[in-house]
């Protein structure tokens, strides 16, 4: 019998690089089915392994992400300074061991010089136009952002109005907002 237990919903997270600086929002609700579960979750984190300051956002399975964010933290010890090779590793190591196989989850993560995307698949993305987004109202609020990064607002303007565009349009998501930005 197939499992008739509702999947979760929710999450939406944008990373925008303008001026020297990084933000990443994330929503706050999570969904079950066509209920709202909680509608301040926080999936925008600051890491600071050996010293360094990463900020992360996920969306997928909170239990799946938190061990994602731990290996990642790991990886960053490892290869200090170096945020794409240590996505790289945790990418392999994703995409190769069996316990990981499984996790249900992304992850956007910056050092405020470099935004990334990485996925289960083993894919570690460098986004066009200094936009990422992922999530289940992640492509409003890339198109909102994109279309927004040509004007004079900064980072964190951009960010925000993205993300109450993707709110007035998504149902997984909420303006309840997480915000972590870093460099400039």
């Amino acid at each position: 019998m197939a499992n008739a237990f509702p999947g979760w919903h929710g999450t939406t997270i944008l990373g925008v690089r303008k001026g020297g600086r990084v933000v990443i929002a994330g929503d706050g609700q999570v969904s079950l089915g066509q209920t709202v579960i909680k509608g301040t979750a926080r999936k925008v984190r600051r890491l600071s392994p050996g010293g360094q300051s990463v900020v992360a956002g996920f969306a997928g399975s909170t239990a799946d992400a938190f061990a994602l964010l731990e290996r990642l933290e790991a990886k960053l010890e490892a290869t200090p300074g170096q945020l794409q090779r240590a996505c790289v590793e945790l990418a392999k190591d994703w995409r190769t061991d069996r316990y990981l196989q499984k996790l249900e989850a992304m992850l956007i993560v910056t050092d405020g010089r470099q935004l990334l995307v990485v996925t289960g698949a083993g894919d570690v993305l460098e986004p066009e136009h200094d936009v990422a987004a992922i999530g289940s109202g992640g492509m409003y609020a890339l198109a909102a952002a994109r279309a927004l990064m040509d004007s004079d607002l900064d980072a964190e303007t951009i960010a925000r109005r993205a993300m109450a565009i993707a709110a007035e349009i998504c149902v997984y998501t909420n303006g309840a907002l997480t915000l972590e930005s870093i460099g400039g």
